[in-house]
């Protein structure tokens, strides 16, 4: 099958070279010139211009989007629709939130043009490990671009799932994320509470290896703080300043349209914004209030 794909970043070139390695022929465009060199340099098929990439491929085309969510996603839509026909599809896989994939996919239907959205999870290990795939779209259209996403899959048999119409595959990758927010937190929590604990030195390197032999905590991001705490057990030269996608933010909005408590993905991303406030208002108030009414002393500057 061929495949043209719209975004070379880490990600979009792991994908276009594991679908090379599988057998599939892709065309790919970026619009960065030393972007599309490196990636032509490592084997693969390129273009300047999405016009070229049209013309490049058989018909019907399937193009492959993995560009940023937001404008640049919207933009790579809006573009694509001038220079494909009718019988083509699109797979969006980056992270857009679903209603915007819906919203998409309507558009692209009036057109005679297909979406697929796919919330794609394996981050830089999926070229040699494979990706979870969580597709969205009608079942004829998932069903013609189906070898491509066995071939991205973790196997042929498991990774990949189509699991509802247009705009499922995003809304899943999202709580997907949120999900993800809560668990790094925990660990993140958990991890400072032994740090903490002077009594009993204990290696935190030893124990996050320790405990993805056997323990019901036991996970991927686990083994990744195993990775990251051999190498840097201080983690001294990192800025405690934890950025979010936007899929957790998505994710909080949701439960409040559904009335469905999440509590710890909630907290987990406020924890994050708190983390970027080097001088925290809010804390200053807690302090300044506890001296008003317990009379509790005050650490002042200078």
């Amino acid at each position: 099958m061929d495949i043209g794909m719209v975004g070379l970043g880490r990600m979009g070139g792991n994908m276009a070279t594991r679908l090379v390695r599988g057998g599939h022929r892709v065309v790919a465009y970026d619009r960065d010139p030393d972007t599309r060199d490196h990636a032509n340099a490592n084997g693969l098929e390129t273009v300047d211009s999405l016009e070229h990439l049209a013309e490049h491929l058989v018909s019907p085309r399937v193009i492959w989007v993995m560009v940023p969510s937001g404008n640049p996603t919207e933009g790579t839509m809006s573009a694509l629709i001038e220079v494909l026909q009718e019988g083509d599809t699109v797979i969006d896989g980056g992270n857009s939130h679903y209603k915007d994939s819906m919203r998409r996919g309507a558009e692209f239907q009036r057109l005679g043009l297909a979406m697929i959205d796919a919330g794609v999870s394996g981050g830089v290990w999926g070229l040699d490990d494979g990706y979870c795939l969580m597709v969205g779209g009608d079942d004829d259209v998932v069903a013609s671009v189906e070898p491509c996403f066995r071939t991205l899959a973790t196997s042929t048999e498991s990774g990949y799932a189509h699991v509802g119409p247009l705009g499922a595959g995003h809304f899943v990758k999202m709580i997907h994320n949120g999900i993800e927010y809560g668990l790094m937190q925990a660990y993140a929590e958990g991890f400072d509470l032994m740090r903490a604990k002077g009594l009993f030195n204990l290696d935190i390197a030893q124990i996050s290896d320790l405990w993805n032999h056997g323990s019901v905590v036991r996970s991927w991001l686990l083994e990744l703080t195993a990775n990251t705490l051999q190498g840097n057990p201080t983690l001294a030269d990192i800025e405690p300043w934890v950025e979010d996608s936007g899929e957790g933010r998505w994710t909080v909005e949701e439960s409040i349209e559904l009335a469905v408590p999440i509590p710890v993905i909630s907290i987990a991303l406020q924890t994050r914004f708190r983390s970027r406030q080097s001088d925290s208002f809010g804390f200053k108030m807690l302090a300044a209030m506890r001296n008003q009414f317990g009379g509790h002393s005050l650490r002042r500057r200078g």
